[in-house]
């Protein structure tokens, strides 16, 4: 009968709110460092407090009010089931445990509660660096920018470089990164200068800097950062020593060290494994990949990129899969599998399109060129590597550029075009 429908379901309902409302009472208290004696007062008992945090009962506006009271918490908080209510100090502690989804949720809702205009420049970057971490660029942007005005206005210096830095991060992530090195570069100046920001500052800004000229493919200047950093390294904890190693080990494969990336690699893979980063663990795979690759352990490439492909997908983040399909495809080609390069890099390119990712888009674009080439597919090459060309150019890559124009020219080489090949030469080596 829908009466009898009805009220089993507003039982039900019940029982879900009585439950929700005592794991918010538990946790409450936890964080207020109360016992369930002292958080019940003179008013009620132990037992019934812990009948209400385990969801047996469900308590009155009465008591609601009670309780709220004691834990300085609004009766809301424990009854409003779309607008939980967050601290500042639980905020933090989810960013600070890399919880960066929670964290970017938690600094949401404190700015829309409408904080003085010091906490909400404080909060906005917090909030950057949580959008950061989850690879949302323009967003990042537009959060730290704010922090860093509101930071210049109360002349708080150190704050505003640190929002600067996550401005800086915002850029690179959004393929911005001419402004992202300027950014890096006058942090680094102030830094040198004198502004004291954070014991590790310098370093991470040397490591950011690493991380553009290795994308804009400046292997060696980008090292040269890194080895500069190294010795600021060693106090860190596991986590950001780990990214630090995964930098180094990219710069070392892409300056042709092989063997000094795969250590550096491997040891922040460990680290990463131990603190429990597992997404973070799966990126180093996949660069590791690419190491064991270019001395030619095929198959040790091969399972590095198939554990990275298994954590990575997890996670649904289709910049890294356009990466880690592109290393599949590379190691395909290795394997003299063109088909499947083709097929793979034409997947990277896909997903590469979809995330904004120009990068790993180029980088896919150079795989298929590598197969049609080695296919004999010549004509189709050309036109590939004039894409990639055009797009290296646009998105102002001048490394990335060179790796273009120096394959193009070898293509038109081998079919006898030496006047072609001769001027694609020629414009990399005026490329800077």
């Amino acid at each position: 009968m829908p009466r009898t429908k009805t009220s089993a379901r507003a039982t039900e309902q019940d029982r879900e709110l009585a439950h929700r409302i005592g794991q918010r009472i538990r946790e409450s208290r936890h964080r207020a460092g109360l016992a369930q004696q002292q958080l019940a007062g003179e008013r009620y008992t132990k037992a019934y407090v812990s009948a209400l945090e385990t969801g047996i009962a469900r308590p009155s506006m009465v008591a609601l009010n009670y309780i709220a009271e004691r834990l300085s918490m609004p009766a809301s908080h424990f009854i409003d089931e779309s607008h939980p209510v967050w601290t500042r100090l639980e905020v933090d502690m989810r960013l600070a445990a890399g919880e960066w989804q929670a964290a970017a949720d938690g600094y949401r809702a404190l700015l829309e509660a409408g904080p003085d205009e010091a906490t909400r420049a404080d909060l906005l970057r917090g909030y950057a660096e949580a959008l950061a971490r989850l690879d949302r660029g323009s967003e990042t942007v537009a959060a730290a920018s704010e922090a860093a005005r509101l930071y210049g206005l109360a002349a708080r210096d150190a704050d505003a470089a640190l929002a600067r830095y996550w401005l800086a991060y915002g850029l690179y992530e959004s393929d911005n990164e001419p402004d992202a090195r300027s950014l890096l570069s006058a942090l680094l100046e102030q830094v040198r200068g004198g502004l004291q920001v954070e014991p590790d500052f310098e370093m991470r800004l040397l490591t950011s800097l690493a991380a553009v000229e290795s994308r804009v493919g400046n292997a060696a200047r980008a090292l040269s950062y890194l080895e500069e950093a190294r010795g600021q390294a060693a106090d860190l904890d596991d986590r950001r020593r780990a990214a630090f190693l995964f930098n180094l080990a990219v710069g070392y494969r892409e300056v042709g060290d092989f063997e000094a990336a795969i250590r550096a690699g491997t040891q922040g893979m460990a680290l990463y494994r131990a603190a429990g980063a597992i997404f973070e663990s799966a990126r180093i795979e996949n660069d590791l990949a690419l190491a064991f690759l270019a001395t030619g352990q095929v198959e040790r490439a091969r399972e590095l990129v198939s554990e990275a492909r298994s954590q990575i997908e997890a996670t649904g983040d289709e910049r890294w899969m356009a990466a880690v399909s592109d290393t599949e495809a590379q190691v395909a080609l290795a394997s003299g599998d063109l088909d499947r390069a083709l097929e793979l890099a034409g997947i990277a390119r896909d997903y590469a399109t979809r995330s904004g990712n120009h990068l790993s888009e180029l980088t896919a674009m150079l795989t298929q060129a590598r197969a049609l080439r080695a296919g004999g597919r010549r004509d189709e090459a050309e036109t590939l590597f004039n894409e990639a060309a055009t797009l290296a150019r646009a998105g102002r890559v001048p490394g990335r550029l060179r790796d273009v124009l120096r394959e193009w020219a070898d293509l038109r080489a081998d079919v006898g075009d030496h006047r072609g090949a001769y001027e694609l030469t020629s414009e990399a080596l005026t490329v800077n």
